[in-house]
């Protein structure tokens, strides 16, 4: 413990741990938090966990569950687990709902501490020798899904989530898992046509890019730097990732958690069909004000779009290059100039990949299934940190405002 409570001294502190690879320390140690448990409005076990940046399998495995299972809170050296179950026994002994709120900056782990929490959750609440898919699999398999479309690399960290997630783990009277519910919040729409250097879009175009060849051949695709949706930044790869194997992992994940194949084919067709919509280009047409498809280059893209859209041709172009106003008279169409043609391309862009994010979340919250008759539930936050960029946008405002709407809630129920 601390004898003087004061920034420098609880940073040092946590210096010297990390250097240990003793990366937990709980609230009765240093008065600090990036994880705490509320249950029946009050907050109780408060844990900071500092980003090791490397793998530690020892820390998560079987026997450290083991270890933790049922032990009481600061038996045992500061862990995950630790808050994990007691959360667990809180809601088991109190018949009450509890949740888990993980917080910190961008990079500071949160995704992957929220991962660890859940399986843990799925450790206590698992079904033995139970035939075929499980909740608790698919809960935990939805997490690749979901990162596969809603995480990107960034400046400060390689799988960084884009979006919120509040996961839902119901249990019966007995404590096993009955049903789940993922719920998402504040999908970066801006990333999927704007992407700062040295970062990158989200992780499913760059694996669809590298799928097998007879996929890439299929969906018209191939080296990721001949979209404009991805060539805005030099950064293609991440190193420590491959994003072949990444791909056919995601696609057994899916699996998983329910999505069949005509779905994924239906879902990577789309994907695709963004990356191409990206490569179309405008110039002036022969009217005022008017917009034409630039090139032969900007026909193919298009006619490509079209056929994974399976949407008329023709339609789709006159959907870019004109906008059609509803008067009580009746309609008007009005031709768009090339730079308004190419913001009604970007905005279809992300229109499409927003709204295909919000059906796979409802996909696999429709295949897990969720229990009306449970008895309680255990939330888990998982929620973008902080965030300073050199050029910010709305979304940073939303980002941190939540932060601070967060930080708060917990400052007024502490006090």
């Amino acid at each position: 413990k601390l004898a003087y409570l004061h920034e420098p001294g609880v940073l040092y502190n946590l210096l010297c741990r990390f250097s240990l690879n003793e990366i937990y320390v709980s609230h009765n140690q240093i008065i600090n938090f990036s994880i705490y448990i509320s249950g029946l409005n009050m907050f109780r076990n408060i844990l900071i966990a500092v980003n090791p940046f490397r793998r530690l399998p020892h820390l998560y495995d079987s026997h450290m569950m083991e270890q933790y299972k049922g032990a009481a809170f600061g038996e045992l050296s500061p862990h995950l687990f630790a808050v994990a179950d007691t959360c667990y026994r809180a809601m088991m002994n109190e018949n009450g709902s509890q949740s888990i709120l993980v917080s910190g900056e961008s990079g500071a782990g949160k995704t992957e501490t929220t991962k660890m929490l859940m399986r843990y959750l799925a450790f206590m609440g698992g079904r033995s020798n139970t035939e075929g898919r499980t909740v608790e699999q698919q809960v935990l398999e939805s997490n690749p899904v979901l990162e596969a479309f809603g995480n990107a690399k960034t400046v400060k960290n390689n799988n960084s989530s884009r979006f919120g997630k509040f996961v839902e783990i119901q249990f019966d009277k007995n404590g096993k898992i009955s049903g789940a519910a993922i719920r998402t919040y504040l999908l970066e729409r801006s990333r999927v046509c704007q992407v700062s250097d040295p970062e990158r879009n989200y992780h499913c175009f760059y694996m669809l890019c590298a799928a097998p060849q007879e996929d890439v051949k299929k969906y018209k695709l191939g080296d990721p730097r001949k979209f404009r949706y991805l060539n805005q930044s030099s950064c293609y790869e991440v190193s420590n990732v491959d994003d072949a194997k990444e791909y056919l992992e995601t696609r057994n994940a899916m699996d998983i958690v329910g999505i069949n194949q005509d779905e994924q084919d239906a879902i990577f067709r789309v994907v695709a069909a963004i990356l191409h919509l990206g490569n179309i280009d405008f110039v002036k047409g022969s009217e005022f004000d008017s917009s034409k498809l630039k090139d032969d280059k900007s026909l193919y893209h298009l006619r490509t779009v079209a056929e994974l859209f399976m949407c008329d041709e023709k339609s789709l172009e006159d959907s870019l290059c004109q906008r059609v106003i509803v008067t009580p008279d009746g309609n008007i169409t009005k031709p768009l100039d090339p730079d308004a043609a190419s913001l009604s391309r970007d905005a279809l862009a992300k229109t499409v990949y927003s709204r295909l994010f919000d059906w796979i979340v409802d996909k696999i919250n429709s295949s897990i299934g969720q229990d009306s008759n449970a008895v309680s539930l255990i939330g888990v936050l998982d929620i973008y940190g902080f965030e300073s960029f050199k050029i910010n946008s709305f979304e940073q405002l939303c980002i941190n405002l939540t932060n601070e709407k967060l930080q708060q809630h917990f400052n007024q129920a502490r006090l």
